[in-house]
């Protein structure tokens, strides 16, 4: 099963296919749906919780089922890779990385700007019972990168609402904090065998004559890399400072 996906892996992905995230590269953003992105996104907000809800639901079935079968049943493999493709485009618009309202709809609309491509497949069974415990180490990483960017995403907000775009290496850099999130979830959910990562992007070697994005392959310039390390920094340092504040206070 393949979901929204624009083409073939990359030389480096090959043997062990990883979940791709295209996106085009970043332009111009109108400042008034800048302004007012939370706001706009707040129904998307509540459609994405509830999602998520079922998405729990069926993930706890389907880890049992795939422990039988050694691989997730076809109904619940589907909702999964719509759910994770419905929760990308909203964080990608909640991130400011695309200026375009994100659709109602579990399927991919064919001119969205933003599109997953899973492919679920086997499941190594040792894997799926020990997966709560294999998937801590890039847990810790999506926390430290997703609470980093959003501990000055104010002044993320600010940059984009004045220039009226997001500037390239702030892009490469939510992009591969957007992405290397869809791949733990993806993980997580049990739709891949792939242990998310690229988090500092991809090497520059693709296939000849299979599509590209601003997303795929992801290079990512020397400031990008240094924007995400900063915010895995940033991240430690507010997980660092809220459990010491609590001790402090006992």
């Amino acid at each position: 099963m393949t979901t929204g996906t624009w083409g073939s892996t990359s030389v480096a992905e090959r043997g062990e296919w990883l979940p791709v995230l295209d996106m085009p590269a970043p332009g111009r953003q109108r400042r008034l749906t800048v302004l007012f992105r939370y706001l706009l996104l707040i129904p998307q907000f509540i459609v994405v919780w509830v999602l998520g809800l079922v998405a729990t639901v069926l993930v706890f079935v389907g880890w049992f089922a795939a422990l039988v079968m050694g691989r997730l049943p076809g109904p619940i493999a589907s909702y999964l890779c719509g759910f994770i493709g419905y929760e990308t485009r909203v964080t990608a618009s909640q991130m400011l990385l695309v200026d375009r309202y994100p659709p109602f709809a579990l399927t991919t609309p064919a001119d969205y700007p933003v599109r997953v491509g899973l492919r679920p497949g086997r499941l190594n069974r040792l894997a799926v019972f020990f997966r709560i415990i294999l998937i801590i180490p890039a847990l810790v990483v999506q926390a430290l990168a997703w609470a980093g960017w959003f501990a000055v995403s104010f002044v993320l907000w600010l940059i984009v609402l004045i220039a009226g775009r997001m500037p390239d290496p702030l892009f490469e850099a939510t992009a591969a904090i957007v992405r290397y999130r869809m791949r733990f979830m993806a993980y997580g959910l049990l739709v891949t065998s792939a242990y998310p990562k690229g988090l500092f992007g991809d090497a520059a070697m693709w296939e000849a004559g299979t599509d590209r994005s601003a997303t795929r392959p992801l290079l990512i310039s020397g400031l990008g890399r240094g924007l995400i390390a900063l915010f895995l920094v940033i991240g430690l340092a507010s997980a660092s400072t809220a459990s010491i504040i609590p001790a402090i206070g006992n």
